[in-house]
């Protein structure tokens, strides 16, 4: 077990191309910083002058397509198995997607954002009434629907087929029903590279927002902290150490409660703001710039300033949705290891929704408590201190508000917990993806992958800032944004066939229930019998082992691999058809505790509590459980019911156009063996 433990589950196809660019990106900026530097800067300028368009047609393509899926038919389906619930809590869920997905990006930009926008819009007149408008619903439209869909369509991507189909969660689960076994080779390799690359770089990038404005308020704090960047580099080396730290912890014990801690801070710090600053005027305007945002949204989504040309769209629209993109398969693959058991439409909602309005309740709350402080209590000086040093627009604010050493230093705490919180998902989630989609790897690749987003942060930092890390995020951002169109269009062929499974198999068998008779008697034992768990567990060894070995047998006389297994433990039995390029048939008898109804009759209950309880041998298959109980059936009638089953999967095999060929086993075949 030890040694289990300890073996690496590295995907050397897909590990060691990330590593070596990686390496080959630090070793070239160390040599050379100033060159890198402008290196950085001319990559910068090309991406956005050529490739503009394609970020924001992408974007809006992103955000249609994930409105449209949820508010089909489609919405019902649930992530994983049609019985499944969730694993964690919605107050858990949203913390764990807030504290992942972009509470970093509110800390810093809150404050700074509006202020700047206000000082230097895009287009008009700077510091007046429709330049503050401007730049409120420029910092909503920023952080509002458009960067949750990018997260969304990743994650709803991956939950799908991870959890519904039994692929492995990993990006290149996505392009299976447009390229088939081919996302085994190195098609498959170079996705996942390029998921790595862009989840890094997105996390380097937060890391350096983190560090900067760490160091803008121990600095406000203590004027004896310089701002500069050996202070920086340090608090990088520490804070990842304690990122190190909280990826032991694992999922549940690290992120989950320092992602509940995040929440806590953030709403304790956003009411403590909303209190102290001009209350009304909050509410009022976060009102207006919701119903503008609103009213706005398809003509800021597809301005590209094509008639102005700056530098303007480049250092904020383009940045913030390609830091985006480049942060989707970390923040998508996270979202959905936290949402297996929701339905397509809970979770679009949820991750739509919930978070777009909190951010703009935020933005109100802080941009417009420090414009409101500029436009009408004069406190003009926030705007240059902010475009001196944007990290520290949020400790400025709190100068004008009473408790502000306090504030500072809850927010100087929280930044640092966002700070772990992101490091320590994204070292599982790239290890994930340097696996394969293998959830359960060595804790050592973990702190592997903690310890370089640390290096490749404080390294980009050194070569040129804030600059550099926006550079590389927006160039690692290009490919992922086709992989994610591909994944899209994946997707949607992948819920047209689920659709057409569900309808074929509706018909077919009401044709059969029309055409054979019920077994009433079981039915009726069935209705009224309350039987035991040694009852219900010796039918399902005895009984239905028997029926299956029965099926089995005759598969294998007809040349077809077929398996059946007990677990004596769980009182399970299933029985397993596996064909070769397709999903395999699966025929689950669980038993299942309940309650004995209040409307039973009092003699068939005992006075101890046992007898409260009783047993059913329900059918399960791959979508799910069935909800029918075949305890008192004879096995003649069991084999009825399996081949019923049976005959519906194939039914579907044979009536659906192209078909999907998942195998459960896919997995572990990629991970012993290349596929040819």
């Amino acid at each position: 077990m030890k040694e289990k433990a300890h073996r690496s589950t590295i995907l050397l196809p897909v590990f060691i191309p990330a590593v070596v660019i990686i390496l080959l990106l630090v070793i070239g900026t160390i040599s050379a910083p100033e060159l890198a530097g402008e290196a950085f800067a001319s990559s910068l300028a090309w991406i956005t002058q050529t490739f503009g368009w394609f970020y924001m047609l992408s974007v809006a393509l992103f955000l249609m397509f994930i409105v449209a899926v949820a508010a089909s038919g489609w919405g019902n389906i649930k992530l994983g198995p049609d019985h499944a619930e969730p694993q964690y809590s919605f107050p858990e869920w949203f913390a764990m997607l807030f504290s992942a997905g972009y509470g970093v990006a509110l800390l810093y930009f809150g404050v700074a954002e509006p202020v700047l926008h206000y000082a230097a819009p895009p287009a008009g007149a700077p510091e007046t009434v429709d330049s503050a408008k401007q730049a409120m619903q420029i910092a909503f439209f920023h952080w509002g629907f458009h960067i949750w869909a990018i997260y969304g369509l990743v994650g709803l991507v991956l939950a799908y087929f991870a959890f519904r189909q039994g692929l492995p969660l990993s990006i290149r689960s996505a392009l299976y029903p447009l390229i088939g076994d081919k996302i085994y080779g190195p098609i498959g390799h170079a996705v996942d590279v390029f998921a790595i690359l862009g989840t890094l770089f997105g996390i380097a990038t937060t890391l350096g927002l983190s560090v900067t404005q760490i160091n803008a308020g121990l600095h406000f704090l203590s004027a004896d902290i310089p701002i500069d960047i050996s202070v920086q580099i340090s608090t990088i080396a520490i804070v990842t150490a304690a990122a190190t730290v909280s990826v032991l912890a694992g999922m549940d014990k690290g992120v989950k409660r320092l992602s509940i801690l995040n929440m806590v801070l953030a709403i304790a710090l956003m009411s403590t703001v909303f209190i102290f600053g001009e209350t009304v005027h909050i509410l009022e305007s976060f009102l207006q710039n919701t119903g503008s945002y609103l009213s706005g949204i398809v003509e800021r989504t597809f301005n590209l300033q094509a008639y102005s040309r700056s530098d303007w769209i480049g250092n904020w629209t383009l940045f913030i949705f390609g830091w985006t993109i480049a942060w989707a398969p970390f923040v998508g693959m996270f979202i959905a290891k936290i949402s297996r058991g929701r339905t397509i439409r809970q979770f679009v909602v949820g991750v739509m929704l919930v978070p777009t309005m909190f951010t703009f309740l935020w933005f109100s709350v802080f941009g417009d408590t420090a414009l409101n402080a500029i436009m009408n209590e004069g406190v003009t000086t926030l705007i240059s201190d902010v475009q001196d040093n944007e990290a520290i627009a949020l400790f400025k604010l709190y100068d004008l508000l009473p408790w502000s050493s306090v504030l500072s230093g809850l927010t100087v705490i929280l930044i640092i917990t966002f700070f772990v919180t992101s490091s320590d998902s994204g070292s599982l989630v790239i290890d994930s993806l340097a696996s394969g989609g293998n959830e359960h790897s060595p804790m050592w690749q973990r702190i592997f992958w903690a310890m370089l987003e640390g290096t490749v942060a404080a390294v980009l930092l050194l070569a040129g800032g804030l600059n550099a890390l926006q550079t590389m995020t927006i160039i690692s951002a290009l490919p992922f944004a086709i992989i994610m169109l591909v994944a899209a269009a994946g997707l949607w062929r992948a819920l047209i066939i689920e659709g057409h499974r569900t309808d074929s198999l509706q018909a077919h068998t009401l044709n059969k229930n029309n055409k054979r008779s019920s077994q009433w008697q079981s039915r009726l034992a069935a209705m009224v019998d309350y039987p035991s768990k040694d009852k219900v567990h010796t039918f399902i060894e005895e009984t239905v082992i028997e029926a299956m070995n029965d099926v089995q047998a005759e598969l294998h006389s007809r040349e077809w691999d077929a398996e059946v297994e007990f677990d004596n433990s769980l009182g399970r039995a299933y029985l397993t058809v596996k064909r070769h390029h397709h999903m395999d048939f699966i025929y689950d008898i669980r038993m299942t505790e309940h309650l004995v109804p209040g409307f039973s009759y009092a003699e068939l209950r005992a006075e101890d509590d046992e007898s409260e309880k009783y047993y059913r041998a329900e059918v399960f298959l791959r979508r799910g459980g069935q909800a029918y109980d075949i305890y008192g059936y004879e096995k003649h009638s069991i084999v009825k019911d399996i081949l019923d089953q049976f005959e519906n999967y194939l039914h579907f095999l044979d009536n659906t156009p192209g078909q999907l060929p998942w195998q459960m086993d896919a997995h572990d075949e990629m991970l012993n063996k290349p596929k040819p």
